[in-house]
C-alpha cells in the first residue's frame, strides 16, 4: 500500500500578497479530503506569530519560516530516517492516527523553538517540553489546543 502524505499551507489574509491564494486554498480542500491519507496543516500567520512572539524576530524572512517548517517536518519524519525499536512508518502512523478516512488533518506543534542560527542551549525537562508542545504559541496553525477536542494525539520525542 502507498500512503499519500501531504503538507497544506493555509492562507492568511494578513501576510498574503497573492490575489488568488484564497481560491487556491479553498478549491484544494476537496482534493485533500478525497485523495490524501495524512495532511499536515501549516498556517502562514501562525508561523509569523511564532517568529514575532516566541522567537522575538522583528522582521522574519522566508528562511526563518522555512526553518520552522523544516524542523517540524524533520521531527515528524524522524522515525523514517533513523532505526529504532519504537519507530513506525507512515502507514503505521496513518493507521493509528486516522480514525475515519476523511478525518486526516493534523496540526503540528513543535518544541523547543529556536531561531535559525541560534547557539543557545537550555536543559529542559520532559514535562516542560510536553507543556510547550501543546502551547498555542508553538502550534503551526492558528489554533489553541486548550479549547479543542481531539480524536488522536501523538508526541514524538527525540
Amino acid at each position: 500500500l502507498h500512503n499519500n502524505f501531504h503538507t497544506f499551507y493555509w492562507l492568511s489574509v494578513q501576510v498574503s500578497d497573492v490575489v488568488v491564494e484564497p481560491y487556491n486554498a479553498t478549491l484544494s480542500i476537496h482534493q485533500l479530503v478525497e485523495n490524501t491519507d495524512m495532511t499536515y496543516v501549516i498556517d502562514n500567520e501562525a508561523l509569523y506569530d511564532i517568529c514575532f512572539r516566541t522567537l522575538k524576530l522583528t522582521t522574519p524572512t522566508y528562511g526563518d519560516l522555512n526553518h520552522l517548517i523544516s524542523a517540524a517536518m524533520s521531527g515528524i519524519t524522524t522515525c523514517l530516517r533513523f532505526p529504532g525499536q519504537l519507530n513506525c512508518d507512515l502507514r503505521k502512523m496513518c493507521v493509528n492516527m486516522v480514525p475515519f478516512p476523511r478525518l486526516h488533518f493534523f496540526i503540528p506543534g513543535f518544541a523547543p523553538l529556536t531561531s535559525r542560527g541560534s547557539q543557545q542551549y537550555r536543559a529542559i525537562t520532559v514535562p516542560e517540553l510536553t507543556q510547550q508542545m501543546f502551547d498555542a504559541k508553538n502550534m503551526m496553525a492558528a489554533c489553541d489546543p486548550r479549547h479543542g477536542r481531539y480524536l488522536t494525539v501523538a508526541c514524538m520525542f527525540r
